[in-house]
């Protein structure tokens, strides 16, 4: 009978299988308290824009404007859900459709000034919260929490990309 990758892996090498069922439980109850919370900050900010959105507008702040399919790609998902999620963004007022500027058939998204604005109150309101949760962590804590965070974060990113189990990324100085 052949086996997949995950059969074959020895819980013993992995690591203590009390420890991997803690963290298990651990995640399963952070993206449960992140989707409460929608970790959406504090004050009026707070749960004002969804995940969604709150991560579209901050590729587009950092990467700059792109096509759907361009943007779909960077965030790993399929073009149809970046045209739905868009949609209201652009709407609201938020991203602007604009034509390319070396085809003008193409369609480029960018943010607004609107949209720059309102992402710039989300973050400092969600820096707040962030803040707030771990105002007794030494700073180290917190810099080994980020770390550690998007260590995960890429791995279970890598995982989805290659549909199965993927290789320990890179460690980052």
């Amino acid at each position: 009978m052949p086996t997949t990758p995950e059969m074959s892996m020895d819980m013993t090498t992995v690591g203590d299988p009390g420890l991997l069922e803690t963290l298990q439980h651990e995640v399963a109850v952070f993206a449960r308290r992140a989707e409460q919370t929608r970790l959406g900050g504090v004050g009026q900010v707070r749960n004002s824009m969804d995940r969604a959105a709150y991560l579209l507008l901050n590729r587009l702040d950092k990467e700059g404007p792109m096509g759907v399919k361009a943007l779909a790609a960077s965030m790993g998902i399929d073009s149809s859900t970046v045209t739905r999620q868009v949609a209201p963004l652009v709407d609201t007022g938020l991203v602007k459709r604009t034509s390319h500027p070396e085809d003008g058939r193409a369609v480029v998204l960018q943010l607004s000034p609107r949209g720059a604005s309102r992402l710039a109150e989300v973050r400092s309101s969600r820096r707040q919260l962030m803040a707030e949760l771990t105002q007794n962590w030494a700073p180290e804590e917190r810099e080994q929490f980020c770390t550690l965070l998007t260590r995960f974060n890429t791995a279970l990113s890598a995982r989805a990309v290659q549909g199965g189990p993927s290789a320990e990324p890179p460690a980052t100085s």
